[in-house]
């Protein structure tokens, strides 16, 4: 299988054996044209690359993100809610016929793998979302898959619905990585998740997951995006998390969340503190 890299050097196509071939294309590049043609360039990349350490495989891509996807966030929205006493709202998203899709980030503030992600200062209850991120192109076809975290205050994401930007959208709140896997590399799945929090050298949180247990599907996902929005350089779309802590676990600086999405990869962060109050 062969994946597609962002490093220090520019875009390459890497093989199972760790060589990499120069793409001469950005991303943006590749999501510009149709999947077919995408694909003729991406087979084309035969140049060897120098080494580079690997960045988050974002160039010009909005991030966006969709919620409340899975049973197990049903209830997890529900829980965050409960004492706010807009419990029942998620009960309607979950089943409405249009998905609740929100915007996570723009590339410059994405991090990749390695590099830390962060929670609120002034949050006190904050976790890690593991999700499976469609990369699509400009014609809303999927070009490839890579793996999310979309990190989440539920403090303040359950003390007010309206309060949902500042709980996902913030510095250090979303990480992509390691690569992108095409689609004609690894298939329709579905694909296992799993996601586990380390501290202090043992396991605090673990958990697994399929996107077999999605309740849309991931073309109904990026029909609903891409309805009133253009994304001429391709953007990523987050399909929520079917694996959510239970109500008395917080993610801590110094915690690191490893996420793996079976034929995809494996997307491994630290976590830091960012910003002021509290």
């Amino acid at each position: 299988m062969t994946r597609l890299v962002r490093t220090d050097a520019g875009w390459a196509v890497e093989a199972a054996d760790g060589h990499r071939f120069g793409l001469g294309a950005t991303l943006a590049d590749l999501l510009a044209v149709p999947l077919a043609e995408a694909r003729e360039r991406y087979d084309a990349a035969a140049e060897a690359a120098q080494a580079a350490p690997v960045r988050a495989p974002v160039d010009a891509q909005e991030v966006w993100a969709a919620g409340v996807t899975y049973q197990r966030s049903r209830e997890g929205r529900r829980e965050e809610s409960e004492q706010a006493g807009h419990a029942g709202l998620y009960d309607h998203v979950y089943t409405a016929p249009r998905p609740e899709i929100f915007f996570k980030a723009t590339a410059g503030r994405v991090v990749g793998d390695g590099e830390p992600v962060g929670i609120r200062a002034d949050s006190g209850w904050d976790v890690p979302e593991a999700e499976l991120g469609l990369v699509v192109n400009a014609a809303g076809e999927v070009f490839g898959y890579t793996v999310g975290n979309d990190v989440s205050s539920r403090s303040i994401e359950g003390e007010n619905p309206l309060y949902l930007p500042q709980a996902k959208v913030y510095t250090r709140s979303c990480a992509l990585g390691p690569a992108i896997v095409p689609v004609w590399e690894a298939g329709p799945g579905p694909f296992p998740v799993a996601v586990r929090v380390e501290r202090e050298g043992a396991v605090a949180w673990s958990a697994e997951t399929s996107t077999a247990r999605l309740a849309r599907t991931p073309a109904d996902l990026v029909s609903w995006l891409t309805r009133a929005l253009d994304f001429p350089a391709g953007v990523v779309l987050l399909t929520g998390t079917g694996a959510v802590p239970d109500r008395d676990f917080t993610l801590q600086a110094g915690d690191v969340v490893t996420i793996d999405v079976a034929g995809v990869g494996t997307l491994r962060n630290p976590v830091m503190v960012v910003g002021t109050g509290g």
